[in-house]
């Protein structure tokens, strides 16, 4: 697939086995969440087109600059993507942020939107869509047809773990989608959960369960 990125590096190799460890407590899961954010920020901001080159001066010369412009927008799929917004947002300060809550109802198997909030301004901009568990894609794909139903430029999803059957979905139907993951898992138990995955990440982050 050559829109999915697998960021393999020794340090989000490290935190992925503390964010799976089912004894690591939730305020060390919220900053290994933020601390992986951060890298994954970093890999999906590296190949960026837009610069402004404007004049300044440094304190012996004057030259010009690269300042990036057209900046995106980080949406998180509440709840759990709003674990990763600090970790992107403090790598990307300059970029504006939307929230997306919706989830899949089991009983009519269908997904359900409860909240959806963005900049004014998204039409033509580039949103990074933030949500740490990927695993029937149901969630994901709704979201991307809702950020798209708003004419964005482009969608790059930012996530840690996703499952084998959300990419082959992602990639039938969205397949201009870029996907930056840490770890691919390819299994789901009946409940809908990756395996051996890490839980559920809204829960570790908020500690709601």
């Amino acid at each position: 697939m050559s829109n999915l990125h697998i960021i393999d590096h020794p340090l989000l190799r490290h935190k992925l086995g503390y964010l799976r460890d089912k004894t690591t407590n939730s305020n060390e899961f919220r900053a290994l969440v933020t601390e992986v954010s951060k890298i994954l920020a970093y890999e999906v901001m590296k190949n960026w087109k837009d610069f402004d080159h404007p004049e300044i001066e440094t304190p012996l010369a004057k030259m010009k600059v690269d300042r990036i412009v057209s900046v995106p927008v980080v949406v998180s799929i509440m709840r759990a993507g709003n674990g990763m917004l600090d970790g992107v947002l403090s790598m990307i300060p300059f970029a504006s942020a939307g929230f997306i809550g919706i989830y899949r109802d089991k009983f009519v198997n269908t997904t359900v939107e409860y909240y959806f909030k963005m900049p004014s301004d998204i039409k033509g901009r580039t949103a990074i869509l933030c949500d740490p568990l990927i695993a029937t894609g149901d969630t994901i794909s709704a979201a991307i047809e809702r950020l798209k139903s708003y004419e964005v430029k482009k969608i790059q999803i930012m996530s840690i773990l996703v499952s084998q059957q959300a990419l082959e979905r992602l990639q039938k139907a969205h397949p201009d989608v870029e996907i930056y993951a840490v770890n691919i898992e390819k299994e789901m138990n009946n409940d809908g959960y990756l395996v051996p995955g890490l839980g559920d990440a809204g829960d570790r982050l908020f500690q709601t369960k």
